[in-house]
Order: structure tokens, then C-alpha cells, then sequence
């Protein structure tokens, strides 16, 4: 995955963490792991040469951000049909 479009899915999973609930226990996890995704974002938009370290925590903060969603979407509870 290139780098633009590596940012622009981090942009899009920051979205997403900052609409969970806030009675989602996930909300607080999502919270914290928001300000790493963007601290990079921001790391990597000024930064003209990408560090290999810096695009690999990346992804993990990615992958982990995926999780804490793929949870909080577990709780949610769907209305039965009637």
C-alpha cells in the first residue's frame, strides 16, 4: 500500500473511532489510540521522506484501531424483527 493511501485510511479509521459511543467501553480505548493514528499522520504529511519504523508503527496502530472497531461493533445489539 502506498503512502497516500495508507494516510487516507488512517484518516478514515480516525473517523470512524471518534463516532463510536460513548457508552462503548471502546470509546475511551478509541480515544487514546486516535491521538497516536493522527500524531503520525501529522509526523508523516510533514515529513517528505517516510521512516520505515514510523510507517510500520503505523500500521500497527492501524491494525489495533480495525480491532477496537470489529469490537465495538460486537456490541451493538440489533433490534429484532417483529
Amino acid at each position: 500500500m502506498d503512502d497516500e493511501r495508507r494516510l487516507s485510511l488512517a484518516r478514515l479509521l480516525v473517523s470512524r473511532l471518534e463516532r463510536l459511543s460513548a457508552d462503548s467501553i471502546w470509546a475511551h480505548r478509541a480515544s487514546g489510540l486516535r491521538g497516536s493514528i493522527l500524531r503520525y499522520v501529522e509526523l508523516m504529511e510533514s515529513n517528505s521522506s517516510t521512516d520505515l519504523a514510523d510507517m510500520a508503527a503505523l500500521e500497527a496502530l492501524l491494525e489495533h484501531g480495525f480491532e477496537v472497531l470489529r469490537k465495538a461493533a460486537e456490541e451493538i445489539e440489533v433490534p429484532e424483527e417483529n
